[in-house]
């Protein structure tokens, strides 16, 4: 997906708060299990929320795209990292908590896949652990049509990624056309994203497939909710 951002992700997504997402997440597990010493992060992208998860926990990786792995390599250079699909991964161990968050999710493109991502990480989910997912946005929420502009303005990089929202069935299209300046000189490029617009319903439904009961936090990290699950 990131064949050609992969090398700006961090610089791209720099707005992100991650120290408060992942306090946040701390949070909420230690609510409801305390003590927790494992954590798994499912597409874990440049490792971004990892380097700062590993405060309190013994902590993996594992994402699907080999360049961000990369990245991630360098930041977290003691920490196990896996280039796995979330559909079908197998570690043979197991953790106190597993999560997905920015959205991956929407990555596996299918309900059917949508279920075989959710068993997967509760197969590597110690007894009594915890499943959190962070959605992507709900069919009715996405909406065509709208153009988006996002700028990186720093000495030596300048970015500028735009696209319009666009929709292919229960998919939500972006058609990401970057321009890039360095001091090498400016390249323009293009990426296309594709992510599936789950309902509630099919979110709460792969939970309870996979043996799981769910509980929804609304805002979530950034306000596109938080799915919480946990066997039984």
């Amino acid at each position: 997906m990131f064949t050609r951002s992969a090398a700006i992700y961090d610089a791209v997504y720099s707005f992100k708060e991650y120290p408060t997402e992942a306090a946040r997440v701390h949070e909420l597990v230690e609510e409801r299990l305390p003590g927790a010493t494992t954590l798994l992060d499912v597409a874990c992208g440049t490792g971004k929320h990892l380097e700062l998860l590993r405060a309190w926990y013994r902590i993996e990786g594992l994402d699907l795209d080999g360049d961000l792995l990369e990245i991630a390599r360098g930041r977290l250079v003691d920490v196990p990292l896996h280039e796995e699909d979330m559909t079908s991964f197998n570690l043979g161990r197991r953790f106190d908590v597993v999560t997905c968050l920015f959205s991956s999710i929407g990555y596996v493109g299918t309900v059917e896949r949508l279920h075989a991502a959710v068993a997967s990480m509760t197969r590597h989910l110690n007894p009594g652990g915890i499943v959190l997912v962070e959605p992507w946005f709900s069919p009715e929420a996405w909406t065509t049509g709208s153009p988006h502009l996002l700028t990186v303005d720093e000495p030596d990089l300048k970015i500028a990624r735009l696209n319009v929202s666009q929709r292919d069935g229960r998919l939500a299209v972006m058609e990401f056309s970057y321009l890039v300046g360095t001091p090498a000189g400016v390249e323009h490029f293009s990426e296309r994203h594709e992510a599936a617009l789950f309902t509630d319903e099919e979110y709460r439904s792969a939970f309870a497939a996979a043996g799981l009961s769910v509980e929804h936090d609304r805002h979530g990290l950034i306000g596109r909710g938080l799915y919480l699950g946990r066997p039984g």
